[in-house]
């Protein structure tokens, strides 16, 4: 039993901080995205009309995405991490109920054996003591009933625990599948447009209205209108219908977005020691 919750109490305690290390690099992706979406925006407004056009939408494309990933990244914390921090202060009950039973169980066993071994002992022993035969016989019935019925209370609660702990760990890996599912699948049917949008720019057109510019010629070709890019009805998390430069998240402190990419690893940390269980 006691194995069991130091088992649970150190690789919950991984899972933890692995998977909030998880979130944070998901978020700083996004940052990095946002980024790379300004940019692409600044860009086009140097170049010819089509390349100017096909960035623009491309560039919508790509700030759709990141929002989808910042719903990613908040229902990773609401949905894996948050549960996951809890489970410090529920092990920490768990081994505190553990603690408690084993002692009474242990001092009404001790208690047993001794009774045990007075009943074992000539009359005479235990007249000395004050206690008669049947009062032996019947101190060691107490005793064993209490110790039994001390050492299932003990297995109940480990086996609820236990059961929870099944439950909860199928719900919280399931909620993460789910969440990777939902994002991946609605990023790869925007990145097939953003596909399309740079499959179908016309290198040539630009070309020849550069080449005209060279000699003077203004005014050659106008910029292909902008696609709608208008979320679907199927969209599982309402998006703001915005261009890209406004999904730019004001919010965002401005170390975070520029921050370096750090290339060491986050530290794996058990829940032992840690403030009511919470991961780093």
């Amino acid at each position: 039993m006691e194995n069991m919750v130091t088992n649970a109490e150190k690789y919950f305690g991984q899972f933890c901080s692995l998977l909030a290390a998880y979130t944070r690099k998901t978020a700083r992706l996004r940052d990095k995205a946002d980024q790379l979406v300004t940019r692409l925006l600044d860009f086009a407004n140097t170049e010819n009309a089509e390349m100017r056009a096909t960035l623009r939408n491309f560039a919508e494309d790509l700030a759709k995405v990141q929002d989808y990933r910042q719903a990613e990244v908040e229902r990773l914390e609401t949905k894996v991490v948050n549960p996951l921090k809890l489970y410090g202060v529920q092990i920490k009950q768990t081994r505190a109920e553990i603690k408690k039973f084993k002692r009474v169980r242990d001092n009404e066993i001790k208690q047993l054996e001794k009774l045990e071994k007075l009943r074992q002992k000539s009359p005479s022993d235990r007249q000395m003591i004050f206690l008669s035969p049947g009062q032996a016989e019947t101190s060691v019935q107490r005793a064993s009933v209490d110790a039994s019925r001390t050492t299932h209370r003990l297995e109940e609660t480990v086996d609820a625990f236990q059961k929870q702990k099944l439950k909860d760990l199928q719900k919280i890996f399931s909620d993460f599948v789910t969440i990777e599912m939902v994002f991946h699948a609605k990023a790869l049917e925007v990145y097939s447009g953003a596909f399309q949008t740079l499959e179908s720019y016309d290198l040539q057109r630009d070309l020849e209205d550069f080449r005209a510019k060279m000699r003077g010629v203004y005014g050659l070709y106008d910029a292909r209108p902008l696609t709608d890019t208008t979320p679907s009805p199927g969209v599982p998390w309402s998006l703001p219908s915005q261009s890209a430069q406004s999904t730019i998240r004001s919010q965002r402190k401005e170390e975070e977005a520029s921050e370096d990419d750090s290339t060491d690893e986050d530290p794996v940390e058990d829940l032992r020691g840690q403030e009511q269980g919470l991961c780093q």
